[in-house]
């Protein structure tokens, strides 16, 4: 168990103004789907702008899949705020299309007719297309097509130099890296309790499994559930992978993350060794870093060209990216502000509180506990396992709210108010109240309506349409997301024009950095 040493939680009440500097950025994908469900076939709306460079509306595997940028904030309000505009500009553009409101998609038709996304003849245009392309040979292109909520989250200079006062220790990268690792690790091993929390996809449509064997039961005609279920996403019909099941990337610090990740890239994999070239990236284990399916990971601004690891290696841990949040569908943004609240508590937790590094023994039972609360979490009395001690899922989470309550009352002394206290009394309802949880909600409505999977997200994806295109963007909002999206386009063309190496150069270019780490 985490704790959180008295002298911190002192140090952290005496600089409670250090947590208004949080800043934050929230990413969404939803898919896009026509008037009938059906995964759009259409081509990313040209008056989004370009994909390649467009800062706030690009996409992600397939041409459908729109992701949502929002820019780094310190104010929930501002984020929540950005995202709504950008939904707002997005349906002014969709014609009669609409988002799909959850993590699991919607009916995709044939693994081979779902588009990948397209970003141009650039080279770095055709590089993102080809890892896409590699992605659906390896795993399935619906696979590709589910949904999340990503949380990228840092802390301001501040909070550094108290925390580092507290530990009697000087604020440098290094340090500010470690920490960050050790809020990782922490993370990994508390994960499980976001996932009951938050977790928001019991169910999917059968046909998302037609063809796959699956341990699931038939809710209704068209939908498959698992009865306690919390996160179908984060099992083993989504981010879950056999592949990548034998890899044990290590967060002890960063020299062990690069060497980790470098050697699963670098190592060819019989099995993707039998892909055409002409149809991924490589035949390593990974392609590129960011195949590597985890719920959370650290990460720096990359500069033009270089490799996410050479940019941590340059600079060190600039921020976390929280990926294990399904969209919620009772949302029309897909995340509510009770929920980021809750984030950035948990997450300063993870920060401040004692993190002993790990061995392969911790990395078995974070992945079981994990599996345990993807498929049971709202099981009676299910047990997890914390070093080796056993314990229910019940027990460990009160005793996590317990140790987050005075994070949360730091944060409402910081803001004068009472949102955080107020939302951790909301959350921890739901430890002793599973029938509360999001995915409990959600087979409730199926259940109680007699509604399939598709049926109840069909009628979510239409009120959210509503919701968005009225009222409209003002006329001003309109002209800042219209030159937004033309300066995209602009840069676009911009690359293309400046490419002057073949691709193939390019490739073994890119490939070159892992050498040097």
């Amino acid at each position: 168990m985490s704790s959180t040493q008295p002298h911190i939680l002192a140090a952290l009440n005496r600089h409670v103004a250090s947590l208004r500097g949080i800043r934050r950025g929230i990413e969404k994908e939803s898919l896009r789907i026509n008037t009938a469900g059906e995964l759009a076939r259409t081509p990313h709306p040209s008056a989004l702008g370009s994909a390649l460079t467009h800062p706030e509306i690009t996409t992600d595997f397939s041409e459908a899949l729109l992701e949502f940028i929002t820019p780094v904030s310190t104010s929930i309000d501002d984020t929540l705020d950005h995202l709504d505009q950008i939904h707002r500009w997005t349906y002014a553009n969709l014609g009669e299309e609409m988002l799909w409101p959850g993590s699991m998609p919607c009916l995709l038709g044939p693994d081979d007719s779902i588009p990948v996304a397209q970003y141009g003849s650039s080279n770095v245009a055709r590089m993102k297309t080809l890892y896409r392309l590699g992605l659906g040979q390896r795993y399935g292109r619906r696979m590709q097509t589910i949904s999340g909520i990503h949380y990228n989250f840092s802390v301001p200079d501040e909070l550094w130099q108290w925390l580092a006062d507290a530990n009697g220790e000087t604020v440098t990268q290094d340090f500010i890296t470690d920490r960050y690792f050790g809020l990782i690790r922490n993370f990994r091993r508390l994960s499980w309790l976001l996932i009951y929390l938050f977790g928001a996809a019991p169910a999917v449509c059968s046909c998302f499994l037609e063809g796959k064997s699956h341990q699931l039961d038939r809710l209704s005609s068209g939908t498959l559930y698992n009865p306690y279920g919390t996160s179908l996403r984060m099992g083993d019909f989504g981010y879950q992978s056999a592949a990548q099941s034998s890899l044990n990337i290590c967060y002890n610090t960063l020299e062990n993350y690069i060497q980790t990740l470098k050697k699963a890239i670098q190592t060819p994999h019989p099995d993707y060794a039998r892909i055409s070239q002409s149809e991924q990236l490589s035949a390593g284990l990974l392609q590129i870093e960011n195949e590597f399916y985890s719920p959370i990971r650290p990460k720096r601004v990359t500069q033009s060209g270089e490799i996410p690891l050479g940019a941590l290696r340059r600079g060190g841990v600039e921020y976390i990216e929280v990926r294990c949040v399904d969209v919620n569908p009772e949302s029309p943004l897909g995340i509510r502000r009770e929920q980021i609240e809750f984030l950035d508590t948990f997450l300063i937790y993870c920060l401040i509180s004692d993190s002993p590094q790990c061995n392969e023994k911790v990395y078995r039972e974070i992945g079981d506990n994990l599996r345990q609360v993807v498929e049971r979490g709202r099981e009676p009395n299910l047990n997890l396992h914390d070093h080796g001690q056993a314990l229910t899922l019940q027990t460990w989470a009160t005793q996590i709210f317990d140790e987050l309550t005075p994070i949360a009352n730091a944060f409402d002394e910081a803001w004068s108010g009472s949102r955080y206290g107020d939302c951790l009394s909301h959350w921890r309802e739901t430890v002793v109240q599973p029938e509360r949880t999001p995915s409990a909600r959600m087979l409730e409505t199926l259940r109680e309506r007699d509604l399939s999977y598709y049926g109840y997200m069909m009628e979510r994806a239409e009120a959210h349409r509503d919701y968005f295109q009225q009222p409209a963007l003002n006329k001003e909002q309109q002209l800042k997301a219209r030159s937004i999206s033309e300066e995209s386009l602009v840069a676009q063309r911009k690359i293309e024009e400046s490419d002057d190496v073949d691709f193939d150069d390019y490739l073994r270019h890119y490939y070159e950095q892992y050498e040097t780490l």
